[in-house]
């Protein structure tokens, strides 16, 4: 098998995906305790992860709800921590937007964010690399992140009471973020935006239903825009 085939780039992207599921297992496990706990059933759960499939804009709505957060709030919510997702996109356009448009449905809907770290950094080290490669390291990389998701969910949903009290999933969380874009804070304009939105968040902890989370997270974008653009003069 060549080491510049299709194939190879596939199974690439599956090893380097495998040391996420230490961090995806537990996190969607812990979203499917969580739904339940909210009063979800097991379709309306499994639905939730099958057709929103991002897991911070999931916990994000569920908390809400659980607050009982008028619905509005939810959904504005929900739909902020996710537009993340179209910065992504315009990231991976440049490797992967002339993919014909059966291949590009799966790709945004597998955008998530594992995916898009390891992808774009896969394509910065080889940017020339054909474009049957970048997808087929893409849809690796999807397999072990993406697929598993929904399997972790039903067990959680469906085995949470059987989960001891004292065996905490709540680590996931934190360490799956850390884990996706740590490698990624290689500039000052990333760094700035990523301790603006750490200081933002924890002192907007006051606003009322969790909507500290769209301040921060604009207030980081704002920092970060900044900096680059006293940089570029």
């Amino acid at each position: 098998m060549s080491s510049s085939s299709p194939r190879a780039a596939y199974f690439r992207g599956l090893r380097q995906s495998l040391p996420f599921l230490l961090v995806v297992l537990p996190f969607g496990m812990l979203f499917g305790v969580v739904a339940r706990d909210a009063g979800l059933d097991l379709a309306q759960t499994m639905g939730f992860s099958v057709v929103v499939i991002a897991g911070a804009a999931q916990f994000t709505a569920v908390q809400l709800m659980q607050d009982q957060a008028p619905t509005i709030i939810v959904l504005a919510s929900a739909l902020a921590v996710n537009l993340r997702m179209a910065m992504y996109a315009a990231s991976l356009a440049p490797h992967l937007g002339p993919a014909p448009s059966w291949q590009r449905i799966f790709i945004a809907y597998f955008n998530v964010d594992a995916t898009y770290a390891l992808s774009h950094l896969e394509y910065e080290r080889n940017p020339s690399q054909p474009l049957p490669q970048k997808v087929a390291y893409y849809m690796g990389t999807a397999t072990v992140i993406c697929l598993p998701w929904y399997v972790v969910t039903w067990i959680g949903a469906v085995l949470g009471n059987a989960i001891p009290a004292g065996l905490s999933l709540d680590f996931a969380v934190p360490i799956a973020f850390i884990s996706f874009f740590a490698p990624a804070l290689r500039t000052p304009a990333h760094i700035a935006a990523a301790l603006a939105s750490i200081v933002l968040a924890v002192s907007l902890q006051w606003v009322p239903h969790n909507l500290w989370i769209l301040l921060a997270g604009a207030g980081a974008m704002i920092v970060g825009a900044e900096v680059e653009r006293r940089l570029a003069q």
